[in-house]
């Protein structure tokens, strides 16, 4: 009996490691994606403001 509740605490244990890894994982995939939306704004704006300052 006392083995059989060991192995359940481990489990339910290793379950909440996993999960706190995979949301630390995901925020940071999150903020990576955030971060590069952001890189692709400002290349995009700069490049339009560049090119619409060279025509005039």
């Amino acid at each position: 009996m006392g083995r059989i509740l060991l192995i359940v605490a481990a489990v339910v244990l290793a379950f909440f490691l996993l999960g706190s890894i995979l949301g630390l994982l995901v925020g940071l995939i999150k903020w990576a994606l955030i971060i590069g939306l952001v890189a692709v704004v400002v290349t995009f704006v700069t490049r339009l403001l560049r090119s619409s300052g060279a025509r005039r």
